[in-house]
Protein backbone atom coordinates (compact mmCIF):
# COMPACT_ATOMS: atom_id res chain seq x y z
CA UNK A 1 0.00 0.00 0.00
CA UNK A 2 1.22 3.67 -0.41
CA UNK A 3 3.07 5.09 2.96
CA UNK A 4 0.24 7.40 3.69
CA UNK A 5 -2.16 5.10 4.02
CA UNK A 6 0.40 2.91 5.84
CA UNK A 7 0.89 5.34 8.11
CA UNK A 8 -2.46 6.13 8.31
CA UNK A 9 -3.12 2.92 10.24
CA UNK A 10 -1.01 4.07 12.75
CA UNK A 11 -2.64 7.52 13.96
CA UNK A 12 -6.51 5.98 14.20
CA UNK A 13 -8.16 6.91 17.21
CA UNK A 14 -8.19 3.19 18.36
CA UNK A 15 -4.15 3.27 18.71
CA UNK A 16 -4.33 6.45 19.96
CA UNK A 17 -6.41 5.33 23.02
CA UNK A 18 -4.05 2.43 23.80
CA UNK A 19 -0.91 4.94 23.77
CA UNK A 20 -2.77 6.81 26.21
CA UNK A 21 -3.57 4.60 28.14
CA UNK A 22 -0.23 2.85 28.16
CA UNK A 23 2.32 5.45 27.34
CA UNK A 24 6.17 4.71 26.34
CA UNK A 25 8.38 4.56 29.11
CA UNK A 26 11.73 3.99 27.25
CA UNK A 27 14.20 6.97 27.60
CA UNK A 28 12.34 9.02 30.21
CA UNK A 29 13.75 11.11 32.69
CA UNK A 30 12.66 13.49 35.40
CA UNK A 31 14.07 16.82 36.13
CA UNK A 32 14.20 18.29 39.86
CA UNK A 33 10.89 20.00 41.62
CA UNK A 34 10.27 23.16 40.09
CA UNK A 35 8.55 25.64 42.28
CA UNK A 36 5.38 27.13 41.43
CA UNK A 37 3.07 29.97 42.39
CA UNK A 38 -0.46 30.59 40.98
CA UNK A 39 -1.04 34.31 41.62
CA UNK A 40 -4.78 35.82 41.27
CA UNK A 41 -5.81 37.89 38.41
CA UNK A 42 -5.47 41.34 40.11
CA UNK A 43 -1.55 40.30 40.01
CA UNK A 44 -2.12 40.90 35.88
CA UNK A 45 -4.96 43.58 35.38
CA UNK A 46 -6.19 46.12 37.04
CA UNK A 47 -6.87 49.75 37.32
CA UNK A 48 -5.58 51.60 39.77
CA UNK A 49 -6.46 55.20 41.89
CA UNK A 50 -3.96 57.11 44.00
CA UNK A 51 -5.46 60.14 45.93
CA UNK A 52 -4.23 61.05 49.48
CA UNK A 53 -7.30 60.96 52.12
CA UNK A 54 -5.61 63.76 54.16
CA UNK A 55 -6.92 66.05 50.60
CA UNK A 56 -10.15 65.39 51.46
CA UNK A 57 -11.77 67.60 54.26
CA UNK A 58 -14.24 69.57 54.59
CA UNK A 59 -14.20 73.75 54.84
CA UNK A 60 -15.05 73.19 58.72
CA UNK A 61 -11.99 70.30 58.87
CA UNK A 62 -9.94 71.20 56.20
CA UNK A 63 -7.53 68.06 57.18
CA UNK A 64 -9.54 65.10 55.96
CA UNK A 65 -9.75 61.90 57.76
CA UNK A 66 -10.80 58.35 56.67
CA UNK A 67 -14.65 58.83 57.07
CA UNK A 68 -14.29 62.23 54.83
CA UNK A 69 -12.11 60.59 52.07
CA UNK A 70 -14.44 57.51 51.97
CA UNK A 71 -17.00 60.14 50.43
CA UNK A 72 -14.81 60.47 47.48
CA UNK A 73 -14.81 56.35 46.62
CA UNK A 74 -18.46 55.57 44.79
CA UNK A 75 -16.98 58.64 42.25
CA UNK A 76 -13.79 56.88 41.89
CA UNK A 77 -16.03 53.42 42.21
CA UNK A 78 -18.15 55.06 39.19
CA UNK A 79 -15.07 55.63 37.15
CA UNK A 80 -13.98 51.65 37.11
CA UNK A 81 -11.62 51.11 39.13
CA UNK A 82 -11.06 48.28 41.04
CA UNK A 83 -7.97 49.31 43.09
CA UNK A 84 -7.51 52.71 45.36
CA UNK A 85 -3.69 53.54 46.15
CA UNK A 86 -3.02 55.54 49.49
CA UNK A 87 -0.11 57.13 50.33
CA UNK A 88 1.42 56.00 53.75
CA UNK A 89 -1.00 57.04 56.67
CA UNK A 90 0.87 56.91 59.35
CA UNK A 91 2.13 59.25 61.87
CA UNK A 92 4.53 62.48 59.80
CA UNK A 93 7.49 63.24 61.78
CA UNK A 94 8.18 67.09 62.96
CA UNK A 95 11.80 67.00 63.01
CA UNK A 96 13.42 69.09 59.47
CA UNK A 97 9.44 68.62 58.52
CA UNK A 98 8.94 69.88 55.23
CA UNK A 99 6.40 73.09 54.28
CA UNK A 100 5.02 73.84 51.02
CA UNK A 101 7.01 73.16 47.72
CA UNK A 102 9.35 71.23 49.49
CA UNK A 103 10.74 74.76 51.27
CA UNK A 104 13.12 73.51 54.65
CA UNK A 105 11.20 75.11 57.09
CA UNK A 106 7.71 74.31 58.25
CA UNK A 107 4.90 76.33 59.90
CA UNK A 108 2.91 75.07 62.70
CA UNK A 109 -0.16 74.55 60.45
CA UNK A 110 2.12 72.63 57.29
CA UNK A 111 1.10 68.80 57.03
CA UNK A 112 4.40 67.36 56.67
CA UNK A 113 5.60 64.57 54.17
CA UNK A 114 4.00 61.29 54.55
CA UNK A 115 6.72 59.32 53.19
CA UNK A 116 8.50 61.00 56.81
CA UNK A 117 7.32 58.32 58.93
CA UNK A 118 7.20 58.17 62.81
CA UNK A 119 6.45 60.08 65.30
CA UNK A 120 5.94 59.88 69.20
CA UNK A 121 2.35 58.65 67.84
CA UNK A 122 3.96 55.36 66.52
CA UNK A 123 5.55 54.05 63.15
CA UNK A 124 4.85 51.95 60.14
CA UNK A 125 2.06 50.23 62.46
CA UNK A 126 0.65 53.22 63.63
CA UNK A 127 -2.06 55.70 61.90
CA UNK A 128 -1.75 59.97 61.68
CA UNK A 129 -4.14 61.01 64.80
CA UNK A 130 -5.34 63.41 62.56
CA UNK A 131 -6.60 60.43 59.86
CA UNK A 132 -8.65 58.90 62.37
CA UNK A 133 -8.35 55.69 64.07
CA UNK A 134 -7.60 51.96 63.33
CA UNK A 135 -11.41 51.09 63.27
CA UNK A 136 -12.36 54.29 61.14
CA UNK A 137 -9.22 52.53 58.63
CA UNK A 138 -11.65 49.32 58.93
CA UNK A 139 -14.33 51.14 58.05
CA UNK A 140 -12.59 52.94 54.70
CA UNK A 141 -11.82 49.53 53.35
CA UNK A 142 -14.84 47.98 54.08
CA UNK A 143 -16.38 50.86 52.30
CA UNK A 144 -13.88 50.09 49.06
CA UNK A 145 -14.96 46.16 49.45
CA UNK A 146 -18.70 47.38 48.80
CA UNK A 147 -18.14 49.32 45.76
CA UNK A 148 -16.15 46.42 44.53
CA UNK A 149 -12.44 48.22 45.14
CA UNK A 150 -9.38 46.65 47.54
CA UNK A 151 -6.98 48.90 49.31
CA UNK A 152 -3.23 48.98 48.29
CA UNK A 153 -1.22 50.89 50.69
CA UNK A 154 2.32 52.31 50.50
CA UNK A 155 5.16 50.77 52.34
CA UNK A 156 8.08 53.26 52.65
CA UNK A 157 10.71 51.51 54.36
CA UNK A 158 12.32 54.87 55.64
CA UNK A 159 12.05 56.40 58.56
CA UNK A 160 11.85 60.36 60.24
CA UNK A 161 14.37 61.44 62.79
CA UNK A 162 10.92 61.15 65.09
CA UNK A 163 10.24 57.23 64.59
CA UNK A 164 10.24 55.03 67.71
CA UNK A 165 12.69 52.67 65.43
CA UNK A 166 15.46 55.44 65.82
CA UNK A 167 15.57 54.79 69.39
CA UNK A 168 14.59 50.94 69.76
CA UNK A 169 16.96 50.03 66.99
CA UNK A 170 19.96 52.26 66.76
CA UNK A 171 21.61 49.54 64.77
CA UNK A 172 19.01 49.73 61.92
CA UNK A 173 20.71 53.21 60.62
CA UNK A 174 23.77 54.20 59.01
CA UNK A 175 25.67 56.58 61.91
CA UNK A 176 28.49 59.52 61.34
CA UNK A 177 31.67 59.76 63.38
CA UNK A 178 30.28 62.27 65.74
CA UNK A 179 26.83 60.05 66.39
CA UNK A 180 24.14 61.36 63.88
CA UNK A 181 22.47 59.81 60.98
CA UNK A 182 22.73 60.67 57.40
CA UNK A 183 19.79 61.28 56.07
CA UNK A 184 18.56 60.43 52.67
CA UNK A 185 19.34 61.53 49.11
CA UNK A 186 18.81 61.05 45.41
CA UNK A 187 20.89 63.83 44.04
CA UNK A 188 19.47 66.24 43.33
CA UNK A 189 16.79 65.94 45.69
CA UNK A 190 17.64 65.58 49.35
CA UNK A 191 15.16 64.40 51.99
CA UNK A 192 16.79 66.18 55.29
CA UNK A 193 13.33 64.21 56.87
CA UNK A 194 13.81 60.93 56.30
CA UNK A 195 16.64 58.60 57.16
CA UNK A 196 17.29 55.25 55.11
CA UNK A 197 17.25 51.83 56.74
CA UNK A 198 20.89 50.38 57.17
CA UNK A 199 20.53 46.52 55.94
CA UNK A 200 23.85 45.44 56.74
CA UNK A 201 24.19 45.30 60.71
CA UNK A 202 20.85 42.99 61.43
CA UNK A 203 19.12 41.71 58.24
CA UNK A 204 17.12 38.86 59.81
CA UNK A 205 15.47 41.50 62.20
CA UNK A 206 14.43 43.86 59.67
CA UNK A 207 12.74 40.72 58.08
CA UNK A 208 10.87 39.89 61.09
CA UNK A 209 9.74 43.12 62.09
CA UNK A 210 9.13 43.69 58.01
CA UNK A 211 6.72 41.13 58.25
CA UNK A 212 4.91 41.49 60.98
CA UNK A 213 4.42 45.28 60.04
CA UNK A 214 2.95 43.93 57.00
CA UNK A 215 0.95 41.09 58.40
CA UNK A 216 -0.33 43.89 60.97
CA UNK A 217 -2.05 45.78 57.84
CA UNK A 218 -3.18 42.12 56.19
CA UNK A 219 -5.08 41.29 59.07
CA UNK A 220 -6.94 44.81 58.44
CA UNK A 221 -7.72 43.95 55.07
CA UNK A 222 -5.05 45.25 52.68
CA UNK A 223 -3.66 42.62 49.99
CA UNK A 224 -1.68 44.59 48.23
CA UNK A 225 1.43 46.96 48.99
CA UNK A 226 2.90 49.51 46.75
CA UNK A 227 6.76 49.21 47.96
CA UNK A 228 8.52 52.43 47.71
CA UNK A 229 12.21 52.63 46.04
CA UNK A 230 12.72 48.42 46.93
CA UNK A 231 15.85 48.86 44.49
CA UNK A 232 17.62 50.98 47.37
CA UNK A 233 17.49 47.92 49.33
CA UNK A 234 19.12 44.41 49.51
CA UNK A 235 17.86 42.10 46.62
CA UNK A 236 17.49 39.22 48.98
CA UNK A 237 15.77 41.18 51.63
CA UNK A 238 12.75 41.69 49.55
CA UNK A 239 13.37 38.14 47.90
CA UNK A 240 12.74 36.92 51.79
CA UNK A 241 10.16 39.13 52.67
CA UNK A 242 7.82 38.69 49.48
CA UNK A 243 8.68 34.54 50.28
CA UNK A 244 7.88 34.71 53.74
CA UNK A 245 4.27 36.59 52.85
CA UNK A 246 3.39 34.50 49.43
CA UNK A 247 4.07 31.36 51.25
CA UNK A 248 1.17 31.67 53.64
CA UNK A 249 -0.82 34.41 51.66
CA UNK A 250 -0.38 34.06 47.84
CA UNK A 251 -2.85 36.75 47.38
CA UNK A 252 -0.94 39.54 48.33
CA UNK A 253 0.17 41.69 45.46
CA UNK A 254 3.90 44.03 45.56
CA UNK A 255 4.04 46.43 43.32
CA UNK A 256 7.84 47.54 42.81
CA UNK A 257 8.04 51.46 42.73
CA UNK A 258 11.49 51.24 41.16
CA UNK A 259 12.25 53.70 38.14
CA UNK A 260 15.86 52.82 38.15
CA UNK A 261 18.12 50.85 35.46
CA UNK A 262 16.66 47.36 33.63
CA UNK A 263 18.66 45.45 35.27
CA UNK A 264 17.53 45.76 38.43
CA UNK A 265 13.83 46.51 37.66
CA UNK A 266 13.95 42.93 35.75
CA UNK A 267 15.68 41.03 39.08
CA UNK A 268 13.04 42.71 41.60
CA UNK A 269 10.20 41.51 39.04
CA UNK A 270 12.26 37.80 39.54
CA UNK A 271 12.62 37.53 42.87
CA UNK A 272 8.91 38.07 43.55
CA UNK A 273 7.60 41.63 42.55
CA UNK A 274 3.87 40.45 41.06
CA UNK A 275 4.07 44.29 39.63
CA UNK A 276 6.45 47.22 38.48
CA UNK A 277 6.15 50.39 37.28
CA UNK A 278 7.89 51.43 34.41
CA UNK A 279 9.36 53.65 31.82
CA UNK A 280 6.10 54.38 30.03
CA UNK A 281 5.40 57.48 31.89
CA UNK A 282 8.32 59.11 29.86
CA UNK A 283 7.99 57.56 26.34
CA UNK A 284 5.77 59.61 24.49
CA UNK A 285 6.83 59.05 20.46
CA UNK A 286 5.75 56.11 18.63
CA UNK A 287 9.19 54.72 18.26
CA UNK A 288 9.73 55.19 21.92
CA UNK A 289 6.42 53.52 22.78
CA UNK A 290 6.93 50.39 19.87
CA UNK A 291 10.66 49.61 21.09
CA UNK A 292 9.85 49.78 25.04
CA UNK A 293 6.43 47.28 24.52
CA UNK A 294 7.96 45.12 22.00
CA UNK A 295 10.43 44.90 24.73
CA UNK A 296 7.83 44.20 27.59
CA UNK A 297 5.59 41.99 25.68
CA UNK A 298 8.35 39.51 24.78
CA UNK A 299 10.53 37.49 27.24
CA UNK A 300 10.36 40.07 29.99
CA UNK A 301 6.55 39.28 30.07
CA UNK A 302 7.20 35.71 31.69
CA UNK A 303 8.76 37.36 35.17
CA UNK A 304 7.91 41.73 34.49
CA UNK A 305 4.21 42.57 35.11
CA UNK A 306 3.78 46.27 34.14
CA UNK A 307 1.46 48.78 35.11
CA UNK A 308 1.24 52.38 33.42
CA UNK A 309 0.80 55.44 35.65
CA UNK A 310 1.24 58.55 33.32
CA UNK A 311 1.71 60.42 36.59
CA UNK A 312 2.66 60.01 40.10
CA UNK A 313 2.78 62.75 42.79
CA UNK A 314 6.74 62.66 42.04
CA UNK A 315 6.25 63.02 38.39
CA UNK A 316 4.57 65.77 36.14
CA UNK A 317 6.36 64.82 32.59
CA UNK A 318 6.75 67.57 30.75
CA UNK A 319 4.44 65.92 27.80
CA UNK A 320 1.41 66.32 30.24
CA UNK A 321 2.61 69.63 30.82
CA UNK A 322 3.00 71.02 27.14
CA UNK A 323 0.10 68.83 25.62
CA UNK A 324 -2.63 70.44 27.22
CA UNK A 325 -6.04 67.90 27.53
CA UNK A 326 -5.26 66.22 24.30
CA UNK A 327 -2.03 64.91 25.99
CA UNK A 328 -4.08 63.70 29.11
CA UNK A 329 -6.57 62.03 27.22
CA UNK A 330 -4.09 60.00 24.72
CA UNK A 331 -1.90 59.15 27.39
CA UNK A 332 -4.72 57.53 29.51
CA UNK A 333 -5.34 55.63 26.26
CA UNK A 334 -2.50 54.30 26.02
CA UNK A 335 -2.06 53.52 28.99
CA UNK A 336 -5.17 51.28 29.85
CA UNK A 337 -4.98 49.57 25.89
CA UNK A 338 -1.36 48.87 26.04
CA UNK A 339 -0.92 47.23 29.65
CA UNK A 340 -3.06 44.91 31.25
CA UNK A 341 -2.62 47.05 34.62
CA UNK A 342 -3.24 51.15 34.24
CA UNK A 343 -3.40 53.99 36.82
CA UNK A 344 -3.98 57.68 37.41
CA UNK A 345 -2.33 60.21 40.42
CA UNK A 346 -5.71 62.05 41.86
CA UNK A 347 -6.15 65.19 39.36
CA UNK A 348 -5.30 63.54 36.47
CA UNK A 349 -8.87 63.52 35.41
CA UNK A 350 -8.78 67.71 35.79
CA UNK A 351 -5.60 67.64 33.71
CA UNK A 352 -3.40 69.44 36.15
CA UNK A 353 -0.30 70.28 34.52
CA UNK A 354 1.61 73.38 36.18
CA UNK A 355 4.97 72.60 37.33
CA UNK A 356 7.11 73.93 39.93
CA UNK A 357 9.80 74.96 37.58
CA UNK A 358 10.33 74.81 33.93
CA UNK A 359 12.38 71.54 33.14
CA UNK A 360 11.63 69.97 36.14
CA UNK A 361 8.84 67.42 37.03
CA UNK A 362 7.82 68.49 40.22
CA UNK A 363 4.51 69.86 40.86
CA UNK A 364 3.67 73.08 41.58
CA UNK A 365 2.06 73.45 45.22
CA UNK A 366 2.67 69.19 45.17
CA UNK A 367 0.16 67.54 47.39
CA UNK A 368 3.22 65.70 48.64
CA UNK A 369 3.65 69.04 50.96
CA UNK A 370 0.48 70.03 51.64
CA UNK A 371 -3.45 69.59 51.32
CA UNK A 372 -4.60 69.81 47.96
CA UNK A 373 -8.76 70.45 47.99
CA UNK A 374 -10.36 69.89 44.32
CA UNK A 375 -13.84 70.57 43.24
CA UNK A 376 -14.90 67.76 41.61
CA UNK A 377 -18.14 68.51 41.00
CA UNK A 378 -17.77 71.97 39.95
CA UNK A 379 -14.60 70.56 37.60
CA UNK A 380 -17.50 68.08 35.83
CA UNK A 381 -19.95 70.89 35.34
CA UNK A 382 -17.95 73.31 33.59
CA UNK A 383 -16.41 70.31 31.47
CA UNK A 384 -12.93 70.32 32.65
CA UNK A 385 -13.02 66.69 34.20
CA UNK A 386 -12.34 64.05 31.65
CA UNK A 387 -13.17 61.85 33.93
CA UNK A 388 -16.06 60.59 31.42
CA UNK A 389 -12.99 59.41 29.04
CA UNK A 390 -11.39 57.62 32.04
CA UNK A 391 -14.74 56.05 32.63
CA UNK A 392 -15.64 54.51 29.39
CA UNK A 393 -11.77 53.37 29.18
CA UNK A 394 -12.13 51.30 31.95
CA UNK A 395 -15.50 49.98 30.81
CA UNK A 396 -14.41 49.33 27.64
CA UNK A 397 -11.37 47.38 29.15
CA UNK A 398 -13.53 45.31 31.38
CA UNK A 399 -15.81 43.71 28.20
CA UNK A 400 -12.70 42.93 26.29
CA UNK A 401 -10.66 40.08 27.40
CA UNK A 402 -7.98 40.67 24.91
CA UNK A 403 -6.71 43.71 27.50
CA UNK A 404 -6.61 41.76 30.21
CA UNK A 405 -3.12 40.41 28.95
CA UNK A 406 -0.24 41.95 27.55
CA UNK A 407 1.90 39.22 25.43
CA UNK A 408 -0.93 39.44 22.20
CA UNK A 409 0.28 43.24 22.05
CA UNK A 410 1.33 43.66 17.79
CA UNK A 411 1.89 47.20 16.10
CA UNK A 412 0.73 47.98 12.42
CA UNK A 413 2.72 50.22 10.27
CA UNK A 414 0.93 53.70 9.87
CA UNK A 415 3.07 56.19 7.61
CA UNK A 416 3.23 59.54 10.17
CA UNK A 417 5.40 59.36 12.76
CA UNK A 418 2.91 60.50 14.72
CA UNK A 419 -0.07 58.12 14.31
CA UNK A 420 0.50 54.91 16.35
CA UNK A 421 -1.67 51.70 15.55
CA UNK A 422 -1.84 48.45 17.85
CA UNK A 423 -4.03 45.35 18.42
CA UNK A 424 -4.25 43.22 21.27
CA UNK A 425 -6.08 39.20 20.38
CA UNK A 426 -7.43 36.62 22.68
CA UNK A 427 -9.34 33.84 21.38
CA UNK A 428 -12.00 35.47 19.49
CA UNK A 429 -11.62 39.18 20.78
CA UNK A 430 -9.52 41.78 19.21
CA UNK A 431 -8.89 45.05 19.98
CA UNK A 432 -7.30 47.11 17.58
CA UNK A 433 -6.28 51.04 18.65
CA UNK A 434 -4.79 53.68 16.38
CA UNK A 435 -4.11 57.30 18.58
CA UNK A 436 -2.54 60.53 17.03
CA UNK A 437 0.67 61.33 19.93
CA UNK A 438 0.42 64.84 18.74
CA UNK A 439 -1.51 66.82 21.72
CA UNK A 440 -1.54 70.18 19.03
CA UNK A 441 -2.37 69.39 15.51
CA UNK A 442 -4.63 67.39 13.49
CA UNK A 443 -3.04 64.43 12.02
CA UNK A 444 -3.84 62.22 9.11
CA UNK A 445 -2.04 58.95 7.69
CA UNK A 446 -2.77 55.50 6.32
CA UNK A 447 -3.22 52.54 8.47
CA UNK A 448 -1.57 48.93 6.88
CA UNK A 449 -3.31 46.45 9.38
CA UNK A 450 -1.41 42.98 9.14
CA UNK A 451 -4.66 40.90 8.78
CA UNK A 452 -3.29 37.59 9.92
CA UNK A 453 -2.46 39.28 13.24
CA UNK A 454 -6.60 40.18 13.54
CA UNK A 455 -7.05 36.31 12.77
CA UNK A 456 -8.28 37.59 9.49
CA UNK A 457 -7.08 37.01 5.51
CA UNK A 458 -5.39 39.79 3.76
CA UNK A 459 -8.06 40.28 1.35
CA UNK A 460 -11.01 40.55 4.10
CA UNK A 461 -13.20 43.47 5.13
CA UNK A 462 -14.35 43.68 7.84
CA UNK A 463 -17.06 45.82 10.68
CA UNK A 464 -14.41 47.86 13.55
CA UNK A 465 -17.06 49.47 16.54
CA UNK A 466 -15.29 52.46 17.94
CA UNK A 467 -15.90 52.04 21.38
CA UNK A 468 -15.14 55.32 22.08
CA UNK A 469 -17.94 56.84 19.55
CA UNK A 470 -20.03 54.32 19.33
CA UNK A 471 -19.51 54.14 15.70
CA UNK A 472 -19.16 51.01 12.99
CA UNK A 473 -16.77 51.50 9.97
CA UNK A 474 -15.73 48.74 7.60
CA UNK A 475 -11.89 48.30 7.63
CA UNK A 476 -9.55 46.28 5.72
CA UNK A 477 -5.99 46.10 4.92
CA UNK A 478 -5.54 49.93 4.29
CA UNK A 479 -7.23 52.33 6.21
CA UNK A 480 -7.55 56.42 5.54
CA UNK A 481 -7.61 58.20 9.18
CA UNK A 482 -8.11 61.70 10.49
CA UNK A 483 -7.62 61.91 13.77
CA UNK A 484 -7.49 65.27 16.63
CA UNK A 485 -5.04 66.31 18.72
CA UNK A 486 -4.51 63.78 20.97
CA UNK A 487 -7.42 61.57 19.26
CA UNK A 488 -7.84 57.92 19.02
CA UNK A 489 -10.01 55.08 18.04
CA UNK A 490 -10.48 52.21 20.38
CA UNK A 491 -11.87 49.54 17.62
CA UNK A 492 -12.90 46.21 18.34
CA UNK A 493 -12.93 44.00 15.45
CA UNK A 494 -15.89 41.59 14.72
CA UNK A 495 -19.19 41.17 16.73
CA UNK A 496 -17.82 42.46 20.52
CA UNK A 497 -17.62 39.47 23.71
CA UNK A 498 -21.62 38.21 24.58
CA UNK A 499 -23.02 39.93 21.04
CA UNK A 500 -24.06 42.96 22.73
CA UNK A 501 -23.15 46.27 21.60
CA UNK A 502 -21.85 49.74 23.65
CA UNK A 503 -25.33 51.31 23.96
CA UNK A 504 -26.39 47.77 25.30
CA UNK A 505 -24.43 48.25 28.42
CA UNK A 506 -25.94 51.63 29.92
CA UNK A 507 -22.75 52.33 31.44
CA UNK A 508 -21.03 53.64 28.29
CA UNK A 509 -20.58 57.28 28.87
CA UNK A 510 -19.94 59.22 25.57
CA UNK A 511 -16.61 61.52 25.65
CA UNK A 512 -16.68 65.17 26.78
CA UNK A 513 -13.72 65.45 23.85
CA UNK A 514 -15.20 65.90 20.78
CA UNK A 515 -11.83 64.86 19.13
CA UNK A 516 -11.66 61.61 20.87
CA UNK A 517 -12.35 59.78 17.84
CA UNK A 518 -11.87 61.50 15.09
CA UNK A 519 -13.73 60.09 11.78
CA UNK A 520 -12.42 57.37 9.32
CA UNK A 521 -12.94 57.51 5.90
CA UNK A 522 -11.82 54.41 4.12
Amino acid sequence: RPAASRLAAALTPEVAAVLARHPLRELVTSSDPLPLQVERERALYGAWYEFFPRSEGTPEQPHGTFTTAARRLPAIAAMGFDVVYLPPIHPIGATFRKGPNNTLTAGPDDVGVPWAIGSPEGGHDAIHPALGTLDDFDAFVARARELGMEIALDFALQCSPDHPWVHKHPEWFHHRPDGTIAYAENPPKKYQDIYPIAFDADLDGLVEETVRVLRHWMDHGVRIFRVDNPHTKPVVFWERVIGEINAADPDVIFLAEAFTRPAMMHTLAQIGFQQSYTYFTWRTTKEELTEYLTELSGEAASYMRPNFFPNTPDILPAYLQHGGRPAFEVRAVLAATLAPSWGIYSGYELCENTPLRQGGEEYLDSEKYQLKPRDWAAAEREGRSIAPLVTRLNDIRRRNPALHRLRGLRFHHADKDEVIAYSKRSGSNTVLVVANLDPHHTQEATVSLDMPQLGLEWHESVPVRDELTGETYHWGRANYVRLGPGGAHVLVVGPEPGGRSPDEHGTVLRPSNPQIGGSPTI
